[in-house]
């Protein structure tokens, strides 16, 4: 790592990577029964990942540069992304989603998620077009032109060619926060639309989930499971045999871990027929097997990247370098929300895994980049390279 990075991001990085990857070996034991080879596949899989990760995090904490914002490589990075998205059509879909590339890897199967890599992207280019900007320019919208026509490419694919709106409202509203950091006075106005169509969307989100909203879900113009997650947040009995199956199952989970579970590898519920155990729901296995105290440990880990990062933030005048800083934390906020919201029934499902902690190999690796790029830019902070 390079000098000036901080320890304490490394240090919950680290026991973030071991917390999941025991996690994922002990959720996957109930998906494996009978099956040892499935088993250290998706360890073996979930390990690699992780060491690539450790690599890209390294490289990038000792190379990345906000000048790199302004390259021609970023230009081709955005642009190539519009490629990646497109082309997980050509893939057989998963849950009704096509958004892996799958890479002919021989004796185990190996999918990237490149809507993961956007999430990163969609920071950078907001940093790149909206921040530190010197001059004057005729209107804002000269200012958000280029960037809202790069994201809106990225969500129009990812909703209506991959149909993963769940990663689509992760990268929605990671590129909403980005928006809101510059201090440039012609994006003013754009900033205070964007907080009060935030706080009715919100109005409007409370409304539909509460009793009153059941009419409202039910002529809503979307997919008949989608409606039916809706529903099962409403009333997570309301199909129990169905769509409110997984529901019932986590909550299950949580409500037999007590504060301190039943121990490691000790989970009823993963030897059943429980969907995603080891992926979407594994918070819940957590739950059962370390108990209360094992989620708390969780979010400490959680917290301390997050309040490091926007302590960074509020320091460092470079505005590139905060819309990066704040995009990255709220990545991280936006995917516990969207997950522990799901798995306690208090939102409906999305399928956005936990990061570091469910199983998979794009989720992982995402993160580990943004750790790296947060470190890189920590260090020029601290060395006194950037102000």
């Amino acid at each position: 790592m390079p000098e000036g990075y901080d320890r304490w991001i490394s240090a919950a990085v680290i026991a973030l990577a071991v917390y999941g990857t025991i996690m994922i070996a002990s959720a996957s034991m109930g998906i494996s029964v009978g099956d040892n080879a499935s088993l250290a596949r998706t360890v073996i899989k979930q390990i690699i990942f992780l060491g690539l990760g450790f690599g890209a995090m390294i490289y990038l904490a000792k190379h990345f540069r906000i000048t790199w914002l302004r390259s021609g490589w970023f230009t081709l990075s955005i642009v190539g992304m519009i490629a990646a998205l497109a082309v997980c059509r050509l893939f057989t879909p998963v849950n009704g989603a096509y958004a892996w590339i799958r890479l002919p890897v021989p004796g185990i199967e190996i999918t990237i998620q490149p809507s993961e890599f956007a999430k990163i992207l969609c920071m950078m280019i907001i940093a790149a077009y909206c921040g530190d900007i010197t001059h004057q320019y005729r209107s804002g919208w000269e200012i958000l032109r280029r960037p809202v026509i790069f994201v809106a490419i990225y969500f129009v694919i990812i909703v209506v060619l991959q149909r993963d709106f769940g990663s689509a409202v992760v990268l929605f509203l990671i590129t909403c926060v980005c928006i809101l950091i510059p201090n440039h006075p012609q994006l003013k106005g754009y900033q205070l639309t964007l907080k009060i169509l935030f706080w009715i969307t919100v109005a409007a989100a409370v409304f539909i989930l509460s009793p009153y909203g059941r009419n409202v879900i039910e002529n809503l113009p979307i997919e008949y499971y989608q409606k039916n997650r809706f529903l099962s947040a409403l009333d997570p009995f309301y199909d129990k045999y169905g769509s409110s199956f997984q529901l019932i199952s986590g909550l299950v989970s949580f409500t037999t871990g007590g504060w301190f579970g039943k121990g490691l590898g000790n989970s009823v519920r993963k030897y059943t027929n429980f969907p995603e155990a080891n992926t979407d729901f594994i918070l819940a296995i957590l739950v059962e097997e370390l108990g209360f105290f094992g989620f708390l440990l969780l979010l400490a880990l959680y917290m301390v990247i997050i309040i490091h990062l926007l302590q960074y933030a509020m320091r460092i005048r470079s505005e590139r370098a905060r819309v990066i800083l704040v995009g990255i934390a709220m990545y991280i906020v936006i995917h516990m929300f969207f997950n522990i919201g799901g798995v306690t029934g208090m939102i409906p499902l999305t399928g956005v895994p936990l990061l570091m902690i469910s199983a998979g190999g794009s989720s992982t690796l995402s993160f580990m980049i943004c750790m790296g790029i947060a470190q890189a830019i920590i260090s020029a902070y601290r060395r006194g390279a950037i102000r």
